[in-house]
């Protein structure tokens, strides 16, 4: 069960945050960016000392973790 929560959240993160950075893609892009960028917002909010143990905690973290990713991919890819 806890994996398809995951998936669900990371397709989430993934809608949110590239409508937020205005990027296109379909399902599947959103839930692995969703995923990715889970990991990401995960690393750089434990490296702030914050803990994301919540749902809501855990969708925060994964949108601004997508986002930066998705900035990152912009910058090394020039698109």
């Amino acid at each position: 069960m806890g994996i398809i929560i995951s998936i669900i959240v990371g397709a989430v993160c993934g809608w949110l945050a590239s409508s937020i950075m205005g990027s296109k893609g379909g399902l599947l892009w959103y839930i692995v960016a969703g995923l990715v960028g889970g990991f990401v917002g995960s690393f750089v909010f434990g490296l702030l000392g914050f803990a994301t143990t919540s749902l809501l905690g855990q969708i925060i973290s994964g949108v601004v973790g997508t986002c930066l990713l998705i900035f990152l991919c912009r910058l090394i890819f020039k698109k």
